[in-house]
């Protein structure tokens, strides 16, 4: 305890010394009033919603320095490689830093960013082709054009069409060709259709191309084709691959509101206004991200006003403290994210190519007791989760696991009795000489391991033998070898076809199950190319019940997101994919 207490007051002393640095900024003011400046709950819309499907910076008063605590360090500037795979922690210092065509809101609505872009529209259906236009006077932070280079190399990076990039994903661009009309206007053609286009260059995927033009010696990047020479090829790749990791000024400029601070360092990462940015000026002076991995030094910063807006892990202890600061003039707020935890089953093992063994573990699970335990705390009104392709609260959401996953041991032990599994005097089942013995792989997180010790206890009652598979190095690896029985994974659902194909398709870049269904990719398939919003729903609806009809996943909650920041902040919201940045720009700070 005393080394704990130890870091713990290290960390303050350091928080300290960071808040000397928006000094001069922000100056030593006694903390604002308890009340929420403009009343009401928090929202998760965009104020630059123009209500025409675009969205524009609004013009916001200007205000001091703000410090945002996060999870852990600043480490690339190009989040889009396989080895970065958009890490939140990236994430939410580029929001602010690098601009994207399109801004999600917090209700997950695509609007054009009318700041940048002309317009960017489907222009022919068949073959689908998509239009950008891009304003001509949008400018990089050291003065460099902003425009078709840099869709061109976002488009060739994302691809997949050259080995010489890696990036986390390829889907959307690997059915595009693509060239500039002009220097400000990007075309893109479809080998067939594809109705999610609007994220192809979202989450920070547009980088300088005149950067990487200047440190590798290519002089127009266009000109640079998948069937280019290898070398020249190599060379844009090691670069886009690599190079943009750590913090390099000179090699990172800002298209957004912010850009990075010459005082940044592998502590903090400070930025400051982008003088070059050509919407309206955002409201903070200074945005200041530091990492706290501790959640309690995170909630002891925001108490002592060493910092000013916190993003903790999502933890029923944490939100009970940051709510009892309401008296000292903190805000804490939660809502659901867009992050699932399900349990994935190995198909190509031999337990759980059993349909029977399926239906029992799933019987034996007690969500309710874990989303008690583990949720409640931070959302009181959550429930188990019965979607593996909607979210609570979506129109087309249906629980289609409530009759299922019934939380009975009894239940399933006549599951498996019925189909010949006899029970041992060991008290666990077994059937033609193998026991009902699996291992539940996760990554070990004090969460996780909590979770999962819940559902051994819960299951063990059914006469099944569940080993700890807590995975030391994290649970990627286990997983992408198919070194697993039961997995506890989370996915995200912000795209939802994305999410589903990838995972469950029989394709599917991330389907370690080895789950393979027709029907399931026909229905994907309708939901990935069709136009109609309502037909796309349709067909993820019918997947999402395949789905639950063969367990091949079985959902257990919706992981919450929270928040708390001092009341002199207006505007501070949740966005539902990145970090609590996501709107910094349009912050009101007193």
């Amino acid at each position: 305890m005393r080394g704990k207490s130890r870091r713990v007051r290290l960390l303050v002393g350091f928080l300290a010394q960071l808040a000397c640095l928006v000094l001069a900024v922000t100056g030593c003011g006694p903390a604002g009033g308890a009340g929420r400046p403009g009343g009401g709950p928090a929202n998760t819309l965009a104020r630059g919603d123009k209500g025409d499907g675009s969205y524009r910076a609004p013009k916001v008063p200007a205000g001091p320095a703000v410090v945002v605590a996060h999870d852990a360090p600043f480490s690339a500037y190009n989040n889009k490689t396989a080895r970065t795979n958009n890490n939140p922690d990236n994430a939410v210092v580029l929001d602010q830093v690098l601009v994207d065509p399109f801004v999600v809101d917090g209700d997950g609505r695509f609007l054009l960013n009318s700041d940048v872009l002309v317009s960017a529209e489907l222009t022919s259906k068949d073959p689908q082709v998509v239009t950008y236009r891009i304003k001509p006077n949008v400018r990089w932070s050291d003065g460099q054009p902003w425009g078709c280079r840099d869709f061109y190399l976002a488009w060739l990076a994302g691809s997949g069409a050259t080995p010489y990039f890696t990036p986390a994903t390829t889907r959307g661009l690997d059915r595009v060709t693509a060239g500039c009309r002009d220097g400000n206007t990007f075309v893109e053609t479809y080998r067939s259709p594809y109705a999610d286009w609007r994220r192809n260059y979202i989450d920070q995927a547009v980088l300088p191309a005149h950067i990487l033009e200047r440190e590798t010696g290519i002089a127009d990047i266009t000109t640079l084709t998948p069937t280019s020479a290898p070398a020249d090829l190599k060379k844009a790749g090691d670069f886009w691959n690599s190079a943009w990791t750590g913090f390099n000024a000179g090699t990172m400029p800002a298209s957004g509101p912010y850009r990075f601070d010459s005082s940044t360092s592998s502590e903090r990462t400070v930025l400051t206004q982008n003088k070059a940015w050509v919407g309206s000026p955002g409201g903070p002076a200074m945005i200041v991200l530091t990492s706290v991995a501790d959640g309690a030094a995170a909630v002891l910063g925001l108490a002592n006003r060493q910092f000013t807006v916190v993003q903790p892990p999502a933890d029923p202890l944490l939100a009970d403290r940051l709510r009892a600061l309401s008296g000292r003039g903190v805000i804490f707020e939660e809502r659901g994210g867009p992050t699932v935890e399900h349990l994935d089953l190995d198909l190509a093992g031999p337990l759980f190519r059993d349909p029977v063994v399926r239906t029992a573990f799933a019987q034996c699970v007690d969500r309710n007791k874990l989303v008690d335990d583990l949720v409640r705390g931070v959302r009181p009104d959550a429930q188990p989760l019965g979607s593996l392709a909607f979210l609570p609260g979506e129109r087309a959401y249906v629980d289609l696991y409530s009759g299922t996953m019934v939380a009975d041991a009894q239940k399933a032990q006549v599951t498996l009795e019925r189909a010949g599994w006899v029970l041992g005097t060991d008290g666990v089942y077994s059937r033609a000489g193998r026991r009902l013995s699996f291992a539940i792989s996760h990554d070990g997180s004090p969460a996780h391991s909590r979770e999962v010790e819940l559902i051994r206890t819960q299951c063990r009652q059914a006469g099944m033998e569940i080993a700890d598979g807590a995975a030391s190095g994290g649970l990627g690896d286990a997983v992408v070898r198919g070194r697993f029985d039961v997995a506890l994974t989370t996915s995200a659902g912000t795209s939802r076809v994305w999410s589903l194909a990838d995972r469950y398709g029989t394709n599917g870049e991330l389907n370690h199950q080895h789950y393979s269904n027709p029907e399931v990719d026909a229905a994907l398939g309708i939901a990935e190319t069709e136009y109609s919003e309502s037909t796309r729903t349709d067909a993820l609806a019918k997947a999402d019940r395949l789905l639950a009809d063969d367990l091949v996943s079985l959902p257990l909650f919706q992981v919450p997101l929270m928040w708390a920041y001092t009341s002199n902040i207006d505007s501070v919201y949740r966005h539902a994919s990145d970090g609590v940045t996501w709107n910094a720009n349009e912050w009101t700070v007193s």
